[in-house]
C-alpha cells in the first residue's frame, strides 16, 4: 500500500513538472513568435537614431496590443539594443496603449519615471 502510495506520488510529480515544461516552451515560443512581428510590424518605428520619434502605424500598434510585451522585453538582448532606440521602443509603446512601466525594465534598459510622448 506504502510503496504504491510512494509510485503515485512520483508519477504525479513527474506528470506536473512535464506539464511545467510544456507550458514553458510554448510560452518562449509565442513570445519569439511576438518578438519576430514586432521586428517586422515595427522596425522603421524603433530604429536608431532616437530622434526623430515618429508615430507608429495602425499595423505596429495591432501587433504591439496582441504582444506579450513582459515576456518579449525579457528576450530583448545586448545585440537587439545595438539595433533598435530603446526610447523609440518606450515611445512606440506608450503611442500604441501599451505603455511600459515606469522604473521597470525592457532589455538592460530601465524605463524612465517620465515618458515624453512629444
Amino acid at each position: 500500500m506504502a510503496r504504491s502510495l510512494a509510485y503515485c506520488f512520483s508519477l504525479s510529480l513527474t506528470l506536473i513538472l512535464l506539464l511545467t515544461l510544456m507550458v514553458r516552451s510554448v510560452t518562449s515560443e509565442e513570445c519569439s513568435n511576438d518578438l519576430s512581428k514586432l521586428s517586422i510590424s515595427c522596425k522603421q518605428y524603433v530604429k536608431y537614431p532616437a530622434n526623430p520619434k515618429i508615430d507608429p502605424s495602425k499595423e505596429c500598434c495591432d501587433v504591439v496590443q496582441q504582444s506579450n510585451i513582459k515576456c518579449v522585453c525579457g528576450h530583448v538582448t545586448k545585440e537587439i539594443e545595438k539595433i533598435i532606440s530603446m526610447e523609440k521602443v518606450v515611445y512606440v509603446a506608450a503611442k500604441c496603449g501599451r505603455p511600459l512601466a515606469k522604473g521597470s525594465k525592457c532589455g538592460s534598459y530601465q524605463i524612465p519615471k517620465a515618458v515624453n510622448l512629444v
